[in-house]
């Protein structure tokens, strides 16, 4: 099962296979990321003088463990140090005048930036100013400028060779303590619980290094003494044993990020730098609390922004701003509506005439380029390709919105549907058996770049269907051959599924083992289901996009084009369905098609037919997201499809 895995990724020998699930590579040396001699140098020199130095940090998971990681190893070097969080919703994010002028006062020699910094041109020129010293270390994308500091630390920059990019803000410190301890084994060994946590949460890619230090640390933190995690692992429930980078990311990761998002970062750096195991307790509590909260509020952002999105088609990218909004929580919501809708999503908080926005990717449409291009419209912005935040004028928003939506729409190609689930491979019933799933551990850590295989099961039937949790999962039993497999459907239910008992389906899945009173067997962590197809169903839809654009060709009008045949074919499905009602995911609906008819047919000619009777008022179709709603209209006589607008159009460009 490994091998099949690996196979499906390109990897088909030996030795790209042990380069890729390699969890014990040496590490480079820290001094070959760009200006690291002259940070280690600048903070050995400010160790000897016995300078007050402050760790300026992010208020998220990689920027908090960045900060208490470097501040506890600064600390145990004899360093008076102090760790610096801004307040997200006083100052925002990064280094700012508010934060400088106040190290200042406290009689900060030297501040060292982590996660951070890579952008703050003024803010470097700011504490020149003051007779401050500045050392950067970050991992974000670099503009054209680099701030004028004694370091400026970041595998991104242009003229850094380093061979991996894709550290992590702690991963980036680890390098920075290392190289002045001069032991990255030493530091790992003390910090490796740490850096994983930073590495796992900010989605970095499980490749090369990163793999290492997840790896490292995973292990570490099955094993930790460190009383704040410790304590955190218990009031979250995890087991230690159990420990996987998914429980990182899904389970300890959004207590951590909690304290950050609602305004109260001291409760996550304190728990990592706490020796008291009572303090540890109550900040653990405090933080799963916190969290708790930090749901409910984003549970109500979320349903008033779904319900200011127009009611009809929607744009290419999402631009929402409101007054009410809480600025730590709207990153989330923008990364759930991103999904559900498909397209990149901003959020903006708006507060007099300014708005502070955060925005998630779709489908790898870079934020950090798109951004760039449209900053004249911008006050300041910053991130990467999957995340960026950014602050506007109230005036511009309209006219962003308008820019974003080009972007998007330049972007995103029309032959291909947007929403894709890539799956490793099919696989027949008879390899799911515990010991199989069981060696697919051996990919672990997985997560971005090396992400959890999912395997297909194709022609399985339905057998039963069911709930649980008061209805918010969904639970299926298939039949697969002569095997009965149970799988578990999270967030969906069988009128959202579209599955009923007797369908044949096609089922991608996440093998997993489910534990029940000692007895260990195999369960699909159901990923999606489309209906099995024994003849051709094609999700080509370029000629249909150019027919919907007006810009179709002589050619695409004739493929496009159905014949008698095929409009019978596929309006004797409808006038089939239940009450003249139907809401479906388009692809679906054109395999549902094909099964029942045995006949060829893609996915454009379908949406084609479908204008056509909606032209000469046999149905109405909405179009939603990823689902279409169509309602047969009731009739008297018959209809001329001749007389549709769509049919005369291609009609006319076929002849052109």
């Amino acid at each position: 099962m490994v091998a099949m895995v690996l196979a499906s990724r390109g990897i088909d020998n030996v030795q790209k296979a042990k380069q890729y699930l390699a969890c014990d590579a040496t590490l480079p040396d820290p001094y070959m990321l760009r200006d690291m001699a002259l940070a280690a140098g600048r903070i050995a020199l400010a160790l000897d003088k016995g300078e007050k130095i402050a760790v300026f940090g992010d208020y998220d998971v990689d920027g908090i463990t960045a900060t208490c990681m470097l501040t506890d190893f600064l600390r145990s070097c004899g360093a008076d140090c102090v760790p610096y969080i801004p307040g997200r919703l006083e100052e925002g994010y990064g280094l700012n005048p508010i934060a400088i002028d106040q190290l200042h006062k406290e009689g900060v020699k030297l501040i060292v930036t982590v996660d951070c910094g890579i952008t703050a041109v003024e803010e470097a020129a700011l504490c020149k100013k003051l007779g401050i010293d500045l050392v950067i270390t970050d991992h974000h994308e670099c503009k054209d400028t680099l701030p004028e500091a004694a370091a400026v630390v970041d595998p991104h920059r242009p003229d850094c060779t380093y061979p991996h990019q894709d550290l992590s803000g702690v991963g980036v410190a680890f390098k920075l303590a290392s190289a002045i301890c001069g032991s990255q084994e030493e530091i790992l060994d003390r910090y490796a619980d740490m850096v994983c946590l930073g590495t796992v949460a900010d989605v970095m890619p499980m490749r090369g290094e990163n793999r290492v230090i997840v790896s490292r640390g995973l292990e570490a933190l099955r094993q930790t003494t460190r009383p704040g995690i410790l304590a955190l692992l218990k009031q979250a429930g995890c087991e230690k044993e159990s420990l996987t980078a998914a429980s990182v990311g899904y389970t300890l990761a959004p207590r951590i990020n909690a304290a950050g998002r609602m305004g109260q970062i001291d409760l996550a750096v304190d728990l990592f730098l706490t020796k008291d195991e009572n303090q540890a307790e109550e900040l653990a509590k405090a933080l799963c609390d916190l969290n708790k909260q930090r749901q409910a509020v984003e549970s109500e952002i979320y349903q008033q922004a779904v319900e200011m999105l127009p009611k009809e088609e929607l744009p290419e990218a999402i631009v929402l701003a409101e007054e009410t909004w809480h600025q730590g929580v709207v990153g989330i919501v923008a990364s759930r509506i991103a999904e559900e809708y498909c397209c990149p999503t901003f959020l903006v908080c708006l507060d007099g005439d300014h708005g502070k926005a955060s925005s998630r990717s779709y489908g790898g449409f870079n934020l950090f380029a798109s951004l760039s291009k449209l900053s004249s419209l911008l006050e300041s912005y910053g991130g990467h390709e999957l995340a960026a935040g950014f602050t506007i004028r109230r005036q511009n928003i309209s006219a962003f919105r308008e820019e974003i939506s080009q972007l998007a729409k330049a972007y995103y190609t029309q032959d291909v549907p947007r929403t894709v689930l890539e799956a490793d491979c099919t696989v027949g019933p008879e390899l799911l058996t515990v010991s199989n799933v069981d060696s697919l551990g051996k990919l672990e850590p997985c997560g971005n770049g090396c992400p959890k295989p999912v395997l297909v099961i194709k022609d399985a039937v339905v057998d039963w269907v069911g709930t649980v949790a008061n209805g918010r999962h969904l639970r299926l039993r298939l039949r697969a051959g002569r095997q009965m497999l149970q799988g578990i459907w999270f967030s969906v239910n069988a009128k959202t599924a579209s599955v009923a008992i007797g369908d044949t389906v096609d089922v991608a899945f996440l093998p997993q083992i489910n534990e029940y009173r000692g007895e260990r067997t195999v369960q699909l962590n159901v990923q999606d289901i489309r209906p099995s197809c024994k003849v051709e169903c094609s999700v080509d839809t370029a000629g249909y996009r150019a027919l919907c654009e007006g810009n179709i060709t002589r050619q695409q009008a004739q493929e496009l084009l159905p014949d008698r045949q095929t409009l019978g074919m596929v309006w004797r499905y409808l006038a089939g369905i239940p009450e003249g009602y139907l809401e479906e995911n388009p692809v679906c609906l054109c395999r549902k098609i094909v099964r029942w008819s045995g006949t060829p047919l893609n996915l454009g000619k379908l949406m084609t037919c479908l204008d056509i009777f909606a032209d000469v008022s046999l149905l109405e179709i909405c179009r939603q997201h990823k689902e279409i709603i169509i309602r047969l209209l009731p009739q008297e006589g018959k209809s001329d499809l001749n007389q549709s607008q769509t049919m005369q159009c291609l009609c006319t460009a076929k002849e052109s």
